[in-house]
């Protein structure tokens, strides 16, 4: 069967529809009804029960659209390597990356590429892991750096794990907790905490420590993916921020901001990983970008 036809089927199934199908693949309704039929013919199955309100797949049909979407990423991953096998080189790279390494390791990161690689189209898309996930998952972007303990294992993603972050609480300087003699858990709903999406299992930590309720939801008073807004409310508030070191270590240096100690709270980390497509290859620009991720990651490991 010709990859054409797949690709009729799968937007029907993803459709549920003959009439948005057919403008998807650019067919009209009766062009994309023959296709269908044809397939169903050429297979000795029903692939689609048609409904007046809606068109949903057999049994036949789910079983045979979920083999015909891994053909389709097949040819598509084919087509790719070729063109990469054949340039020695690739015109876009787009890439995730997760708030912490987008604050403290792309920086670094942006010039060198620009340097070495001038003639790639760059993307890069800042965001949380799930939102990241769902976007390489739709081939939108090559591959993301994120924290991935939250991450559910797939079969369709491979996760590589570059370094774990040490990080910790951090308040401004003359913070009225600095005069205090010991930090407790208690303070940080005193104060509120800031912070990105953190893990479930930090999440489920500190609401123990901080003796809330069994599955009661750990209180944020600014929880957002921009580091930079973060530290800002951290200076210019009494605001405690939950941070990687490095993404505060200049605001130490500079005295701005000071690690703060709570009582009974274990140390923090971010599992800082690599996230792709299972058997997607990469590009020439793409194995350097992730070699320089993991370099990079390991410095900043060590600090």
């Amino acid at each position: 069967m010709e990859l054409k036809r797949l690709k009729h089927v799968v937007a029907v199934a993803d459709e549920k529809n003959f009439a948005r199908a057919a403008e998807r693949v650019h067919l009209s309704q009766s062009a994309l009804s023959r296709s269908i039929q044809a397939a169903e013919t050429e297979l000795g199955v029903q692939l689609f029960d048609r409904g007046t309100i809606e068109v949903t797949a057999t049994p036949a049909g789910n079983f045979f659209i979920e083999r015909a979407r891994k053909l389709l990423f097949d040819s598509r991953c084919l087509q790719r390597d070729i063109e990469l096998y054949r340039s020695k080189q690739i015109g876009d790279l787009a890439i995730g990356v997760g708030p912490f390494p987008a604050a403290t390791l792309l920086p670094m990161l942006m010039p060198e590429l620009r340097q070495h690689f001038a003639g790639v189209n760059l993307r890069v898309e800042v965001n949380n892991w799930e939102y990241l996930a769902e976007h390489l998952r739709n081939e939108e972007l090559d591959f993301f750096v994120a924290d991935t303990r939250d991450l559910p294992p797939g079969q369709d993603l491979d996760i590589n794990l570059l370094a774990r972050q040490r990080g910790g609480f951090f308040v401004r300087a003359h913070h009225p907790l600095l005069s205090k003699p010991r930090s407790l858990p208690a303070d940080i709903l005193q104060y509120g905490l800031a912070s990105v999406r953190l893990p479930q299992a930090i999440r489920k930590a500190l609401a123990q420590l901080l003796g809330l309720p069994v599955n009661a939801n750990l209180p944020i008073a600014l929880e957002c993916d921009d580091v930079l807004t973060l530290k800002r409310a951290a200076l210019e508030s009494d605001t405690i921020l939950a941070a990687i070191n490095a993404a505060v270590a200049d605001e130490i240096r500079r005295g701005q901001i000071v690690p703060l100690v709570i009582e009974g709270i274990p140390t923090m980390h971010s599992e800082l990983g690599i996230v792709s497509l299972r058997g997607r290859s990469h590009s020439p620009v793409a194995q350097f970008v992730i070699g320089r991720f993991k370099e990079l990651a390991d410095s900043h490991a060590q600090q």
